[in-house]
């Protein structure tokens, strides 16, 4: 296992305690994976911008869905719920968007809810009935109905992995922590346009809003909920 008790420390918390060890009772623990969509790994139709964004498409086809495919396998092996949330608007041109999606820049995203590209991955394509939520804000929370299919379901720990590290899945966590969920999010299960936005993010939310932790982390505190 890592040292996540003492990574990713920010100012705020270079000299608090150690953490209590985590522990995930499969019943009580739900996989919560945002955003990773055929949109993002797409090429940019323009070769500086394909370039710009190598070591993104790198680390998402190298280690963060590999490392999120065999992360929601053990999942579903322990009974632990898996839920997807994925940005896509109900209606064709877009006007039930949220304003931040409305914005021109990086940000524009007019993904119709039955468009290829707003689909999840296909090695992440949930299973049966696992549950799916569509949104047009950056938290999942704060856009879907997911706060009360949590509660229904008797979640009080939710495991976070997705993109990006920066917006929707910083959004996410801060929405969780407002609602007294405990929360751990996966390290080498996300991933920011930039490896430093990444890093910068984990310090920011770590240790306030949530723990970050590595996969293999995550497998161990849900060995020790059995």
């Amino acid at each position: 296992m890592s040292d996540w008790k003492n990574a990713y420390r920010s100012f705020y918390y270079d000299s608090a305690e150690e953490p209590e060890d985590i522990v995930l009772p499969a019943p009580e623990t739900a996989l919560l994976v945002i955003d990773i969509q055929n949109t993002y790994l797409e090429p940019k139709g323009e070769p500086m911008e394909d370039i710009r964004w190598a070591p993104f498409r790198d680390r998402m086809n190298g280690t963060v869905i590999p490392n999120t495919a065999r992360l929601i396998a053990d999942c579903r092996k322990r009974g632990v719920e898996v839920i997807f949330a994925r940005i896509a608007c109900l209606t064709e041109n877009g006007r039930d968007r949220s304003l931040s999606q409305k914005k021109p820049g990086f940000n524009y995203l007019l993904l119709p809810k039955d468009r290829e590209d707003s689909q999840i991955v296909p090695k992440l394509a949930p299973e049966g009935d696992e549950v799916v939520v569509l949104k047009t804000t950056d938290s999942a929370l704060t856009g879907t109905n997911l706060r009360m299919i949590l509660h229904n379901m008797g979640i009080r720990n939710v495991i976070v992995a997705g993109i990006f590290t920066d917006q929707c899945i910083s959004s996410t966590v801060r929405s969780l922590a407002d609602e007294s969920f405990n929360t751990v999010v996966v390290d080498d299960c996300c991933a920011a346009a930039t490896d430093e936005l990444h890093r910068n993010e984990l310090m920011s939310i770590n240790m306030i809003y949530c723990h970050v932790v590595q996969m293999e982390d995550v497998i161990g505190f849900l060995d020790a909920g059995r």
